[in-house]
């Protein structure tokens, strides 16, 4: 089985920090995973790119050979990519096989993967190509600051949820810059009641029909929470991961074979010591 994680967000939202974080904390362990570039405005990268959608497009030779602007111009950039997949990215692929771990750092326009096709057409190709993806939805802890924010981000990540139909993790990025990481904790599960009185506060008593709609989605839904993500600390790295790697079922088929190999031969080992943290 192959994996992959794919790690989207609005821009700014810590998307290419994540992959950095998770690639240099896998490398430390002794796991191989590989970072995949699809950004085609990308410029610089702290992390070594393994593919890069920029072989293929870039953002300025659109620009400038298109006249388009930088939000037109990558769309036209991720529609010519979704229009090259059988050719590019397939061979692309052709050299990772069984086993083999993908982070795909994704632009920051949210209209990618909430509005137009590009990155479900994306992940039923890999699915076809026998990958087992996730969705990894990026959103800075700063959201949290303000509730019509912290609601937008939430409606966003549902959206992303929804067109995509995938396995989804909501990660809460950039923990390690809140002073107060007590106040994250009513943020990591969003409750109804809670939601709808700070929203409330925030926006006046006129706008009070709109957030019931509002935050009665979110509820009715119930599929929104997020992970944090504290880049400075190695178990909220592990954890973050962990939660990753179980919406895709990996590191399972590494435990039936250890039980198979016979290195439990006394009692069977937990799931959680299948997977190298």
């Amino acid at each position: 089985m192959k994996f992959a994680q794919l790690v989207i967000g609005p821009a700014g939202c810590g998307k290419s920090t994540y992959c950095e974080t998770i690639k240099a904390h896998c490398d430390t362990i002794g796991r191989s995973v590989h970072v995949v570039n699809l950004d085609p405005a990308a410029e610089h990268f702290n992390y070594p790119v393994s593919i890069d959608v920029r072989d293929l497009i870039t953002l300025d030779d659109v620009a400038e050979e298109l006249d388009l602007g930088p939000n037109g111009g990558l769309l036209y950039c991720m529609e010519f990519l979704e229009d090259n997949l059988s050719d590019w990215l397939e061979e692309e692929l052709q050299g990772y096989g069984e086993d083999d771990y993908l982070l795909f750092d994704c632009p920051g326009q949210i209209e990618l993967y909430s509005h137009v096709s590009v990155f479900r057409t994306f992940t039923e190709f890999l699915k076809r190509d026998g990958w087992n993806i996730c969705a990894v939805y990026c959103m800075d802890s700063q959201f949290v600051a303000e509730p019509p924010k912290f609601i937008a981000g939430c409606l966003s990540a549902l959206s992303a949820m929804v067109q995509l139909e995938l396995p989804h993790v909501n990660m809460l990025t950039k923990v390690d810059l809140v002073q107060d990481k007590d106040s994250l904790e009513s943020y990591l599960f969003p409750d109804a009641l809670e939601l709808r009185h700070a929203l409330g506060e925030s926006t006046g008593p006129r706008f009070s029909a709109l957030n019931d709609v509002i935050v009665n989605l979110l509820d009715e839904f119930a599929m929104v929470s997020f992970t944090p993500l504290d880049i400075g600390d190695e178990e909220s790295i592990e954890t973050a991961l962990f939660q990753v790697d179980s919406a895709i079922q990996y590191g399972e088929d590494q435990d039936v074979r250890q039980k198979e190999y016979g290195d439990f031969p006394d009692e069977e080992a937990p799931a959680h010591e299948a997977i190298d943290f």
